[in-house]
């Protein structure tokens, strides 16, 4: 593997992680009742270890109060016109995208991730604001609907805003996760608490901050960081909705919180996500896709590829080009643009994926590229991994290793890939790639996933915005984007008016009568449009 050493300089390369001024200004903006009584939690540089800020650790009493002031700010906000809630979220696309160095330093500070990892984050946060500002007022406005009769029933269809939503979200992309299931949350008119992950509550706050020179009043956006036990609780047992991303277990667990409450629950949880290579298609291409598609932000992304089924015709050259294209990606511990990849998240995580790939080479796996750790680069460092002759009984065959490994497997047909591809208890996201685009497309539309995405990895599914995203299966409930996204934050209300006649016929004919002619109208009506 190179390191960044081995790059060209960058432009960037005076960037460095914020002062410790700009992290005590961050957490001042946590919502926390009384900071002095609180203890502290210490944050470090991930990419050096070196202790960076510390953040106080909230209560369940603090996540309730900030809950309390959400309701009432809320109340207000819901009097707001929806086109005069899109101007704030027009402008926090912009602030955004002004303020994208700032918020790429602080990124990379809290996760290691690779800049170009941190600005994806960031493109998301501003084309998620884009999209719903320009959207929701339709998508949300008042609709006339089919009734019951032609004319004599008058029925509309409201939304009306669920009340304070709750948003747990992940160190993963710490950012955008926290921020960008809560825009259209907050177009909908409800108000939003959010539980950061505690190894990354400065990148939530540092969008909070943003939004807040937005325009948006503070109470209705409000950041409690604090461990999952005790905030997270909190906000199921006090919120009116819940909207979480995470891992596959945790997600049973807050669906089941939920369920005792009769509250709604949306999570985009774990996945195994296969890529189908098939023969016909441009392989030197596929492999530099490849490699966006399963190590990006070191392979900590829910629908990053773990698993390559690959052709047999052309198993032999994709796998020796993927391979040379994985051992010379750069790993980088900088804030620039130069490097590949960088850390991964904690000391926890870095075991985890190599006590994954140390039981696949016990058992017979072959390592083609990476395997090892990186202590000469930071301590957090594993290398992007290549493994083969991955079988059943091996964890990384099954089991998510959420972290920079990827498996090859060849395939003699389209249907045994699919077999292969289909046979997980997850549901999330697909790559295929194929001779041609309409071979691509009848491949993907028969995987078992909520998002497939023909000649690219991850990316085209996940940033079309009209479009629903989530899982099937072990992979989640509910979607984000599209119209889903924004109405699953409502109550829906229907509202029917009766006019002229009602369901007991006219006064002035008896009541059999009027039984007896019901049926031929009904039958009548089949021949209306729309009927």
């Amino acid at each position: 593997m190179k390191t960044n050493s081995d790059q060209s300089p960058s432009k960037e390369s005076d960037m460095a992680a914020p002062s410790a001024e700009a992290f005590a200004r961050l957490a001042d903006l946590a919502v926390i009742t009384d900071k002095a009584a609180r203890e502290t939690h210490p944050l470090y540089e991930t990419f050096t270890g070196k202790e960076l800020a510390t953040i106080p650790v909230a209560t369940a009493e603090d996540a309730v109060a900030a809950v309390e002031r959400a309701r009432v700010a809320q109340k207000e906000w819901a009097k707001v016109r929806v086109a005069e809630r899109a101007k704030i979220f027009n402008k926090y696309h912009d602030l955004i995208l002004d303020r994208r160095d700032w918020l790429l330093d602080l990124s990379q500070a809290e996760t290691g991730k690779a800049r170009t990892s941190a600005l994806e984050e960031v493109i998301d946060i501003a084309m998620t604001s884009r999209y719903y500002a320009r959207t929701a007022a339709k998508t949300l406005e008042k609709k006339t609907v089919q009734g019951l009769f032609p004319v004599l029933t008058k029925t509309t269809v409201n939304y009306r805003p669920k009340g304070v939503v709750g948003v747990i979200s992940p160190w993963n992309y710490p950012m955008t996760l926290a921020v960008s299931d809560a825009i259209p949350a907050l177009l909908a008119g409800n108000a939003v608490v959010v539980k950061p992950d505690s190894q990354t509550p400065f990148c939530a706050l540092a969008v909070a901050e943003i939004l807040y020179e937005a325009g948006l009043p503070k109470d209705l956006f409000a950041v409690v960081p604090g461990p999952g036990s005790v905030v997270g609780t909190a906000l199921v047992e006090n919120c009116d909705y819940i909207m979480f991303t995470g891992s596959t277990e945790t997600g049973r667990t807050l669906a089941e919180q939920c369920g005792r409450r009769l509250i709604g629950f949306s999570a985009e949880l774990g996945g195994k996500n296969p890529m189908i290579v098939a023969k016909g298609a441009d392989l030197n291409h596929v492999a530099d896709a490849a490699v966006r598609a399963c190590f990006s932000n070191s392979g900590q992304l829910c629908i990053s590829i773990e698993r390559i089924y690959v052709e047999d015709d052309v198993a032999e050259e994709f796998t020796s080009l993927f391979s040379d294209k994985v051992r010379n990606m750069a790993l980088t511990a900088e804030y620039d643009l130069a490097g590949d990849m960088g850390s991964l998240i904690s000391e926890s995580h870095l075991e985890t994926v190599k006590r994954f790939v140390d039981d696949a080479v016990e058992k017979g796996a072959t390592v083609l590229a990476g395997g090892k750790a990186r202590p000469d680069l930071g301590p957090l460092f594993f290398e992007p991994t290549l493994l083969t002759d991955v079988t059943p009984e091996m964890m990384v065959y099954r089991t998510e290793t959420f972290g920079p490994v990827v498996s090859i497997y060849p395939f003699a047909s389209i249907d045994e890939a699919i077999e292969q591809a289909n046979d997980t208890e997850y549901g999330l996201n697909a790559s295929v790639w194929a001779a041609n685009e309409a071979d691509g497309e009848a491949i993907a539309e028969r995987i078992n996933s909520g998002t497939a995405n023909v000649n690219e990895g991850y990316g085209p599914a996940w940033a079309s915005y009209g479009a629903p995203m989530g899982g099937m299966g072990a992979s989640g409930m509910g979607r984000r984007h599209g119209a889903e996204g924004l109405t699953k934050f409502t109550e829906v209300q229907t509202v029917a008016t009766q006019r002229l006649l009602d369901l007991g016929g006219p006064s002035w004919l008896d009541q059999k009568y009027f039984s007896a002619a019901l049926p031929w109208a009904v039958r009548a009506m089949k021949y209306l449009p729309g009927r």
